[in-house]
């Protein structure tokens, strides 16, 4: 299997991030919340991206941030496929008031901007991991459900659907061991472009202040921290912008490749 050049650095990419936040209690050379310099020191052999605005080491803080934010966009990408894919297959397959109640419910949800949602959500639940993976997994499953169903409604007029129908089959059977996997390839790739929708959206509440609290660090919560330093030329802010923009770009790099593979979507042809 031929792995096209954009494909090859967007998987190396993604991999060597994924491994650095694993492993950030290792690799980190400080504690994440130990205050071991100056206020915005400089890059130095002591501290390779300088200090923040207390003086905390920013590369130790960039790989425990890195470790929450995939932590909890993983655990939010997790619940709104889950979700997702099996209402969007479910309406695919038994149609009739089912499908208009839920795509009348999902169609609701997606008519009020989702940040105001959860900045609603969030401002009245207690802010902790658990609520911010539930709220946004549960708001993003709109967009995994309108996926899911269009592309399984296009399947369940296969003729090998309608001969397992006949044959009697029960419906999970049918969504399961029929429809599913058919519908695998889109999904998976639309996994990687929601997995990185989770960490812009993370890091956008941790920014407005409803996001990642502490003691726990994300990139979000790194840019607002440090954002009154642009004003004196400091760097501290874009570091963490520069990893929320390297790993949305190699993750889309994945995505992209998985979807030009997709016969239904490019007629068969590798890429």
């Amino acid at each position: 299997m031929n792995i096209r050049f954009s494909a090859l650095l967007g998987i190396t990419l993604t991999s060597l991030m994924v491994i650095l936040a694993v492993f950030a209690p290792l690799i980190a050379p400080y504690p994440m919340e130990a205050v071991i310099g100056g206020v915005w020191e400089g890059p130095s052999n002591a501290h390779w991206l300088g200090t923040d605005m207390i003086g905390r080491d920013i590369l130790s803080r960039l790989l425990y941030g890195g470790q929450i934010t995939m932590l909890v966009a993983l655990g939010a990408s997790l619940i709104a496929f889950t979700l997702g894919s099996f209402f969007g297959l479910l309406t695919a397959v038994r149609g009739g008031w089912i499908d208009n109640v839920l795509s009348r419910i999902v169609d609701l949800m997606m008519a009020i901007p989702t940040l105001i949602v959860a900045l609603v959500l969030l401002s009245i639940l207690p802010l902790n991991l658990w609520v911010l993976i539930v709220v946004i997994g549960v708001l993003d499953s709109t967009r995994v459900f309108r996926l899911s169903r269009a592309v399984a409604m296009d399947i369940a007029v296969m003729d090998y659907v309608e001969a397992a129908k006949l044959r009697g089959e029960r419906q999970n059977w049918v969504i399961f061991r029929e429809i599913l996997p058919n519908a695998l390839t889109p999904i998976i790739a639309e996994f990687g472009l929601r997995f990185i929708y989770a960490i812009l959206f993370i890091s956008t509440l941790s920014f407005l202040g409803l996001g990642v609290q502490a003691p726990f660090a994300d990139w979000g919560g790194m840019i607002r921290e440090n954002k009154d330093g642009l004003v004196y030329g400091e760097i501290a802010a874009l570091v963490p912008a520069g990893a929320i923009a390297l790993l949305a770009i190699s993750v889309n790099l994945v995505a992209d490749w998985v979807l030009a593979r997709t016969s239904s979507l490019k007629g068969g042809r590798d890429a």
